[in-house]
């Protein structure tokens, strides 16, 4: 049988008393602010393509050319 000290006690355990939690809430929150401030900013700013060699870290930096056509 509950008591009312019992109530009172875990009155301050409930989600929205934990301050931790909105700590969490509001590192969530800047960080997607965050990101939606660095997607808006990046939209003004054109991407300029750099001079690097035919492959950036192994990776080919165009495409390859298509095989010619071989008609017999």
């Amino acid at each position: 049988m509950k008591t009312s000290h019992d109530n009172t006690l875990h009155a301050g355990s409930a989600w929205y008393h934990q301050p931790v939690l909105w700590l969490g809430i509001a590192v969530f929150l800047a960080s997607l602010a965050g990101c939606g401030w660095l997607i808006v900013v990046s939209v003004r700013y054109a991407d300029t393509p750099l001079s690097t060699s035919q492959a950036v870290f192994g990776v080919p930096a165009s495409a390859a050319q298509p095989p010619p056509d071989r008609t017999p």
